[in-house]
């Protein structure tokens, strides 16, 4: 076995750091850091520890370390994978031909995605900051940063549908992107309290009924 000198406990991080460098690699990269995304993704940025992360990836605490760096850098990477996949469904609803069509894919489809049992239910960006504390300001603002991206690039949107006349004269964008992304977070944590994907459709049929129209003359 290796013989791992006793090193002060601030610097037991850096010496795991050396000590896992030095042994080649026998995991996956990839396939371990979708397994920590699962943890934070179930769990929270807070909920997830140390040992419950090397446990679902498979690899023991230094290795972790001189891979992914301490906790937080763990979870960034993590949530960059997240963010991929997110993206992707994301830009499928942005293509639809209106914003309408847009807002009810998002809603509808993201019913299942929320409660699909192939992943943990609900959202990383919501589920992960519910229990950050004032010492992860820094996990918590990254989190807020990426839900106001959404935000914004939904009002982007309504801003032009706005302006070509597709939405009603008065449509507030920045109102009406705040009111989605409320309705799409109240859902991803009724699904994290175990609300079905009929339930929450049961939901996006309600918002869906608040969609600006035209008043009547």
């Amino acid at each position: 076995m290796d013989q791992v000198p006793t090193l002060p406990i601030g610097t037991k991080k850096i010496e795991w750091r050396i000590l896992a460098m030095s042994r080649p690699r026998t995991f996956c990269e990839v396939t371990a850091l979708d397994r920590a995304l699962e943890v934070f993704w179930r769990s929270g940025y807070e909920g997830a520890s140390i040992s419950a992360l090397t446990e679902a990836m498979g690899i023991n605490r230094p290795s972790l370390y001189a891979t992914y760096g301490n906790k937080e850098e763990l979870f960034q990477k993590a949530l960059a994978r997240y963010v991929d996949l997110k993206n992707e469904f994301f830009d499928q609803a942005l293509a639809e031909p209106t914003a309408r069509e847009m807002v009810s894919k998002l809603l509808y489809e993201g019913a299942a995605i929320l409660t699909d049992p192939e992943h943990p239910v609900g959202c990383l960006s919501v589920q992960g900051a519910l229990a950050c504390t004032t010492d992860t300001e820094r996990v918590h603002d990254e989190l807020a940063k990426l839900r106001a991206t959404y935000e914004a690039r939904l009002r982007q949107r309504f801003e032009e549908e706005c302006r070509d006349g597709r939405l009603p004269p008065g449509t507030d964008p920045e109102v009406l992107a705040r009111f989605v992304t409320t309705v799409s977070h109240g859902m991803s944590v009724q699904a994290s309290g175990g609300a079905t994907c009929e339930q929450l459709r049961e939901v996006a049929k309600m918002a869906m009924r608040a969609w600006p129209v035209p008043d009547q003359a």
